[in-house]
């Protein structure tokens, strides 16, 4: 399946192209919505001219530990899979992955295929290079639920309800169904093996070597050791994935001067993102901007605070993360052509 990934037949075609458009479409669509009272993006807008340097400094380097944190991620992952990659190339990659992810059509079959060739270039196997991006999304599920969780139950507290026993078990139910498929993927990896088969019987596609090496793939995939202790490891790193970034969200309201709703702030961002991840939308633009200045707002904020604490936070951790990353695309593609011209 991760050969599959990788394959030019992986690459975008008119359909994902069709989709981002659309998506792009919805995303501009919801900020036109949401801001248009120009008087308040006037005001947001002013904020963001005034903004305190150090406190855009404090959020710069939150949104570089988050990405730190994903490459550290990476390594672990790709050691408990018997490969290595140095933190340089995996901190590179880190950046060009995600501009790719929060851009390109196609997702995220796109930024997989990518980071899956680079693993391969360092030497990891087929197997270990599919076994990575598989653990490292359920980890980041899991990490995204237990934020989410802690978001819930903290709103919750700040108003007590006969509901909170109700949203906190939903959330618990989500969190260890997440673990159990990290723990016990090979049930997972054999499910995919016999969809594959099933699918090839009435389609007749994948067909022939193609078709056996997503079963090979899958089956070496399944191989591949995760004590318990591992996972516990690899879910705190992606937890600190988005904790990191979280706290770059903490340091723009200082930024523009604006009080903390602590009661809803981190349930804010988790159903931010949560909403930004729908495949349509490429980035979450606009869905991750409106959701989370509308519920920031709905715990206290104020609308124009709101606003310009989220328009300074995707300043940082999606417009000047995506700027670094191409210019990283463009760093690594031609870092590739030339060691092809020397025969490396």
């Amino acid at each position: 399946m991760a050969d599959q990934v990788a394959a030019p037949g992986a690459r975008p075609g008119w359909r994902d192209g069709v989709r981002y458009l659309v998506g792009a479409g919805i995303g501009v669509l919801v900020l036109v919505l949401l801001f248009g009272r120009r008087g308040e993006l006037a005001s947001a807008w002013r904020e963001l001219g005034r903004a305190r340097p150090a406190w855009v400094l404090a959020a710069i380097l939150a949104e570089a530990a988050s990405l730190t944190l994903y490459a550290l991620l990476q390594r672990r992952v790709l050691r408990l899979a018997d490969a290595a990659m140095p933190m340089p190339a995996l901190l590179a990659v880190t950046l060009a992955n995600d501009a790719i992810a929060n851009t390109m059509p196609g997702e995220p079959a796109v930024s997989s295929a990518y980071r899956y060739r680079y693993y391969r270039r360092y030497g990891a196997t087929g197997a270990s290079a599919g076994w990575t991006i598989f653990t490292i999304l359920i980890a980041q599920a899991i990490g995204m639920s237990l934020v989410l969780l802690i978001g819930v139950l903290v709103a919750l507290a700040a108003s007590a309800s006969a509901q909170a026993a109700g949203a906190a078990l939903a959330g618990l139910v989500i969190v260890v169904g997440a673990g159990a498929v990290l723990v016990r993927r090979d049930l997972v990896l054999a499910l995919a093996a016999a969809s594959v088969r099933g699918v090839r019987r009435i389609t007749g596609h994948p067909r022939g070597r193609a078709g056996a090496r997503i079963e090979s793939t899958l089956a070496r995939m399944g191989e591949i050791p995760l004590s318990r202790a591992a996972t516990a490891g690899v879910v705190a790193l992606a937890t600190g994935v988005w904790l990191a970034d979280f706290c770059c969200l903490l340091c723009s309201f200082g930024a523009v001067r604006a009080p903390v709703p602590w009661a809803g702030v981190l349930l804010a961002y988790g159903v931010a993102q949560v909403a930004g991840s729908l495949p349509i939308v490429p980035g979450g633009i606009g869905i991750i901007d409106g959701s989370l200045a509308v519920i920031l707002a709905a715990y206290g904020a104020g609308r124009v605070p709101a606003l310009s604490a989220t328009l300074a936070y995707r300043i940082v951790s999606f417009w000047l993360a995506i700027a670094l990353g191409w210019c990283t695309v463009a760093v690594l593609a031609a870092i590739t052509r030339r060691r092809r011209r020397m025969g490396l």
